[in-house]
């Protein structure tokens, strides 16, 4: 939603509303039954929504962990012109089939995964990465044509402080750690993190 003052000049400010117990439940078995009809080569469902949540076009990410903690498949997108539920469906087939560091997830694995959605808060712009809190901001660091991402629970995960953090995302995009020190740009951003019990 977007929502805009009547002062001169007209300004506008994103607002996104809050996703409730039922959205994020809503969202996982959106998020479970696609992984699944992927895995067993079905066609994949077709869902309808009443959420008013659920219809913002927010971007997502949608994480495959064995029950063991394994990572299995992690796609997002940080930006969707889709509403919510379609940008996890669309995240969900991705994680499941499309991530270059695994095979597809096959039917026998499906009992054996938990899935985990981040809904996430635009990307801003930082200069100064003391910005950056561990545990409540993801990293998204940008040089040449080079990119990486990564969530806010990743640093938490892994014991990482802000620095180890930035140089792992450095990592993830190719670059060689430290590359946040000089003609990278960084962008922070929050995620609404849940997942399956």
């Amino acid at each position: 939603m977007i929502r805009c003052s009547k002062g001169k000049p007209l300004v506008c400010i994103q607002v996104s509303m809050k996703l409730s117990e039922k959205d994020k439940e809503r969202l996982l078995e959106i998020a479970r039954e696609t992984i699944s009809a992927v895995a067993k080569g079905e066609p994949l469902p077709v869902f309808s929504v009443d959420s008013p949540a659920l219809l913002e076009e927010r971007g997502a990410f949608v994480t495959i962990h064995t029950r063991d903690g394994r990572l299995r498949g992690c796609i997002g997108m940080f930006q969707s012109n889709k509403p919510l539920y379609e940008t996890v469906r669309d995240m969900a087939v991705a994680a499941a089939k499309d991530d270059p560091r695994f095979s597809p997830v096959r039917e026998e694995e499906l009992e054996d995964v938990r899935i985990e959605i981040s809904v996430l808060s635009p990307l801003r712009k930082i200069d100064d990465v003391e910005e950056i809190e561990v545990g409540r901001h993801g990293i998204y660091i940008v040089k040449g044509l080079n990119r990486g991402v990564l969530l806010p629970q990743v640093a938490t995960e892994h014991g990482l402080d802000k620095y180890q953090f930035l140089d792992q995302t450095c990592l993830k995009a190719g670059l060689p750690p430290g590359c946040w020190r000089e003609g990278a740009d960084i962008y922070i951003f929050e995620a609404d993190i849940f997942e399956e019990e």
